[in-house]
């Protein structure tokens, strides 16, 4: 096993090649803990290499309630508000805490991407 840190893209399509090969190896086995070690440092490669930014709070909204089926009713009935739907949605108005609070644990939109600022529209 000669595993080394990951500091350039080509140490990167040589780790990602090798996790190919061992993909199948069984836990607890060299070749199961060299997998592990290098599925840890290209974790670590590709997150200060490519870092992914939160997305916009109101696009992570629609995309939850896509992918819980929801309508905008039905976040009007989760916000106490139908028409406060309509103005966060054409950015008319910024989330408050309280939105903030609820849209985290209904939805289970982590606070941090909710709280990120956006622009608004006059």
């Amino acid at each position: 096993m000669d595993v080394r840190p990951i500091k350039t893209e080509d140490d990167y399509n040589i780790a990602l090649e090798r996790v190919n090969f061992l993909f199948d190896a069984k836990p607890d086995t060299i070749e199961g803990d060299e997998l592990d070690i290098l599925v840890t440092l290209i974790e670590k490669y590709e997150q200060l290499k490519y870092p992914i930014p939160d997305p916009d709070p109101i696009e992570a909204i629609k995309f939850m309630m896509e992918q819980n089926g929801l309508t905008d009713a039905d976040l009007g009935i989760i916000l106490n508000s139908r028409s406060r739907v309509s103005e966060l949605f054409n950015r008319k108005r910024a989330l408050t805490i309280k939105q903030i609070r609820v849209l985290t644990e209904k939805l289970h939109i982590p606070a941090s991407v909710l709280i990120k600022e956006y622009a608004l529209i006059s």
